[in-house]
């Protein structure tokens, strides 16, 4: 398919206009290589690893949810520079989807309502709540890595979710008013935690997100490169 093509496609799938403000420009195309895109890979993250796999499957095009270029780069050098050469060098084009396709229709946060089988789902400010019957072991288990929990769980009926960073007290809030039993997200910080105002699961980043890029991958009928950060828990 035409790089063209296949960027209407993709806007398709994730408006551009459901993106937070502080992704514009962070979006869509960020390296634009060769006109036709033929093979894609799909990743969470562009890493030497997923990079290495693009180029080795002669990818025209490697479709990510995070890009590597979170601030204005005025140099391109050190570890942005190996990072990102192969791309340039096999004109491999890069297309970010971020909040955009976290708010979307069979998006990140609807991939991980589906994998834990939320019923009854609606939508908050960001991500989702629905009717849950699964304990916290089952959605460690579903979700494939550590699951920490943050105060006193004695029951879910109703979860509440945010896929990624979504430990936001203004979220949390929304999810308790709206009758949630426990928040699901990632990457606590201790001041938040404090302040909650009701039952967390920590889950990790990659977990809560990978599962959506993945589906997607699936759906298209590209090639999914998983690289997922190694994490080991001592008690």
């Amino acid at each position: 398919m035409m790089r063209e093509a296949l960027i209407r496609e993709l806007r398709g799938v994730a408006p551009p206009e459901l993106a937070d403000p502080g992704d514009a420009g962070r979006i869509g195309l960020v390296i634009e290589g060769r006109a036709d895109a033929g093979t894609v890979c799909a990743a969470l993250d562009v890493t030497p690893r997923v990079v290495a796999r693009a180029v080795e499957a002669g990818a025209g095009m490697l479709v990510v949810h995070h890009t590597p270029l979170w601030e204005p780069v005025t140099s391109l050098t050190g570890p942005l520079a190996g990072l990102l050469s192969p791309l340039l060098a096999n004109r491999v084009n890069l297309y970010v989807m971020h909040t955009n396709f976290d708010r979307a229709p069979r998006g990140i946060n609807d991939a991980i309502a589906e994998l834990l089988d939320l019923t009854n789902p609606g939508t908050m400010g960001m991500g989702i709540i629905g009717d849950c019957s699964l304990g916290p072991p089952e959605i460690a288990r579903r979700l494939g890595g550590p699951v920490r929990i943050w105060g006193r769980i004695h029951g879910i009926s109703r979860l509440a979710l945010v896929g990624g960073s979504g430990f936001d007290l203004f979220l949390m809030q929304e999810a308790n008013a709206r009758g949630a039993d426990a928040f699901l997200s990632a990457e606590m910080k201790h001041h938040v935690a404090l302040s909650a105002p009701l039952p967390c699961l920590e889950a990790t980043h990659y977990a809560l997100e990978a599962p959506g890029m993945r589906r997607l991958a699936s759906e298209m009928g590209w090639e999914f490169i998983e690289d997922p950060p190694e994490v080991t828990t001592l008690s």
